[in-house]
């Protein structure tokens, strides 16, 4: 595990390097008397000086310009989304670099057009200022909103934490700062999310350099009266506890929490013997990874209520997820799609030592159904080769007379032109060039291995395609900030795609101790086996081989209250339509489309509310029953594909669908 001399990195980055800090810092010291002040921290460095300066240089813009540029240069604790209003844009908005001496920190804001495959670089001269660890979330009207986040100086000796608010116009580019006369402190790792005509925000952390506060409050932005709520909640009631870096998606019926990380009071031997000879023991806060489960249920105020009154809150803890990731892990982001949250990546610390933490880093794909609270395993498949079918001499006879009809066509299409049968070609293919409206999509490299393992990946979902970028992974005394942008398609599964993908820079970090140790001869093997598929810049070395939890300590314990049985609760029996294997969403809804329809009828009619709907918008809410109930299914019918495949079945199709097209006796003959 890497060291860090980071002050406002993130509350689990420093966590997990606290124990070898006292020795850096000797050593550190040590190396300050013989090189002079020249490399000193100023811990005296004026933040406001630094902030100010960043709005005189905004300034400048005199209105909000788009621009073609590069990908985003490396960074973490950056906020990656699909736009809300554009499902062919994905949106990027600051994070921070840290090299190992100098951290920087950006407010760029950075679009991506998916099919173009471009990037465009966005100026305002109103924008937030420079940041990292903020959290942002779409609303129901197809806005954005931003809290919060944190800020250092380039040494990182002094830093400030964030508390305006902001929300973006995704499509006229445009920022706007919020304005409240109360409103959720400052703070950094929070998490948003939206319910109905509300935006909710719960926890992260305040750091003040002498010890980091983990927050457990929560705050509700009415977007229709601009006023922010903080529910107070009974004493005995329950609720999560402190934490930050958790999962929070939005429900129907409100929110779903998952996880998180914070830190927690625990004693540990103190080193020395007292004159009794028994060894005493210190205070120390520990890292602990949690893997709970709570929903956040929200109710409407009553129609009768005045203008401003808050929605009612309750706190409801759920049993341990089935499947849960094992070990705990910590820094697995998640992205919300289709009423489940897609997991990636992760670390858990497994041993404590004088040396420091050892890590095992993973890079799993996970996807979290939120309303069964189970975790499945997603797997990349090799695509499925095309089912051969049997054509009839009849349909091959047509077809060669089609060819024939086409090639008379292009023959009379040249002598009429007076010109050469490729040039006549070539008038016929200029309706299939591509043009600045419709660029033709150029391919990418796919592979079939997930990405190199990391931690605090940011992931978006946009268009039932899930997008990958950056995360972070350390080996030893170097922080590896990766500079790449995958996608995966949820739906097939059928490999990586790469975006882009640019070499690690190299790392600007003190390594004296490396020098003066005995371990020399191991850096040296472990830089030999580095791995060398990095274009330029520093190699990545290969992720060590997964420890077994088993035989290893973890370091980070589990809450009591968090160790539960796996149970299984009886599901009630489902009449509604389900997929069936190699059945596609369209193939479904095609099939079950009377189906949905009368659900949804006999719902409304309870309501009394069957009369005012169209057939249009009946069909749209069928249609968004079915997707739902795909996506829903959708890891179960992967793996039955996957167990049909092996037994080489590649289709299943009922005996009532195959009877109706097979027209009639004289061809079942």
């Amino acid at each position: 595990m890497g060291k860090k001399d980071k002050k406002s990195k993130s509350a689990e980055q420093k966590a997990r390097t606290a124990a070898k800090q006292e020795k850096k810092a000797i050593q550190k010291e040590n190396k300050g008397r013989s090189k002079g002040s020249a490399d000193s921290d100023p811990e005296d460095v004026d933040l406001d000086d630094i902030r100010a300066e960043y709005e005189r240089k905004q300034a400048q813009f005199l209105e909000v310009a788009e621009s073609t540029c590069q990908p985003p240069s490396a960074r973490s604790s950056a906020t990656l989304i699909g736009s809300p209003s554009n499902s062919k844009e994905l949106m990027l908005f600051g994070g921070e670099y840290y090299n190992g001496a100098l951290a920087t920190f950006f407010n760029d804001l950075f679009i991506y057009l998916i099919e173009k495959d471009e990037w465009r670089k966005v100026t305002s001269p109103n924008s937030p200022l420079p940041r990292s660890g903020h959290a942002w979330t779409r609303s129901i009207a197809n806005d954005i909103y931003l809290f919060g986040g944190e800020f250092s100086s380039p040494k990182q000796g002094t830093f400030y934490h964030y508390n305006d608010f902001w929300k973006l116009n995704p499509s006229t580019r445009e920022w706007t700062r919020i304005e409240s006369k109360k409103g959720p402190p400052a703070r950094s790792g929070h998490r948003m999310t939206y319910f109905k005509h509300y935006i909710v925000l719960f926890g992260g952390f305040q750091d003040t350099s002498q010890q980091t506060k983990y927050l457990q409050d929560l705050w509700i932005y009415d977007c229709h009266t601009f006023t922010w709520f903080n529910p107070v909640l009974p004493p005995a009631t329950q609720k999560p506890d402190p934490r930050s870096s958790f999962s929070l998606h939005p429900h129907e019926a409100g929110a779903a929490l998952y996880g998180g990380y914070s830190r927690v009071k625990a004693t540990a031997a103190a080193g020395k013997q007292t004159k009794g000879g028994n060894q005493g023991t210190r205070s120390v806060l520990k890292p602990l990874v949690h893997q709970d489960t709570w929903f956040l249920r929200i109710t409407l105020p009553a129609s009768d209520t005045p203008p401003g009154t808050p929605p009612g809150v309750r706190w409801e803890r759920r049993k341990k997820p089935v499947n849960s990731p094992t070990p705990a892990r910590a820094g697995a982001t998640q992205a919300y799609h289709k009423g489940r949250g897609i997991a990636f990546g992760g670390v858990h610390d497994v041993e404590e030592s004088e040396e420091g933490i050892d890590s095992e880093f993973f890079h799993d794909l996970l996807a979290w159904n939120i309303e069964r609270n189970r975790f499945f395993q997603l797997a990349l498949r090799r695509p499925r080769a095309a089912a051969r079918r049997h054509v009839d001499d009849r349909y091959q006879r047509k077809g060669r007379g089609k060819l024939d009809e086409e090639d008379l066509l292009r023959n009379l299409a040249a002598l009429e032109a007076k010109s050469s049968l490729e040039s006549a070609e070539t008038m016929m293919d200029q309706d299939d060039a591509p043009s600045d409206e419709n660029p033709r999509k150029v391919a990418k490299p796919t592979l079939f291995t997930m990405p190199h393992p990391r931690f605090n990946a940011q992931l978006a979902v946009q268009d039932d395609t899930l997008y990958i970028y950056g995360g972070t992974y350390e080996h030893r005394d170097r922080e590896y900030t990766f500079d790449e942008l995958w996608a995966i398609d949820l739906g097939r599964l059928d490999g990586v795609q790469e975006i882009y993908k640019r070499g690690l820079e190299d790392w600007g970090g003190s390594e004296d101790e490396d020098s003066t140790s005995a371990s020399d001869a191991e850096d040296e093997s472990v830089d030999e086996g580095m791995d060398e598929d990095t274009p330029m810049g520093v190699p990545l070395p290969k992720p060590e081989t997964q420890i077994q939890p088993d035989t290893k300590t973890s370091s980070l314990p589990v809450p009591p209250d968090e160790v539960e049985p796996e149970t299984f609760e009886p599901v009630a029996a489902d009449s509604r339509p389900h997929p069936r294997p190699f059945e596609s969403l369209r193939d479904f809804f095609a099939r079950t489309s009377t189906s949905w329809q009368d659900i949804v009828m006999n719902e409304l009619r309870k309501v009394d509310q069957s009369s005012g709907q169209s057939v249009k918008e009946l069909r749209k809410h069928a249609f968004d029953r079915a997707e739902t109930m795909w996506w829903d299914c959708r890891e179960e019918i992967t793996a039955l594909e996957d167990e049909q495949e092996e037994a080489g079945i590649g289709e299943v199709v009922s005996i009532a669908d195959r009877n109706q097209d097979s027209g009639g006796a004289g061809r079942r003959r």
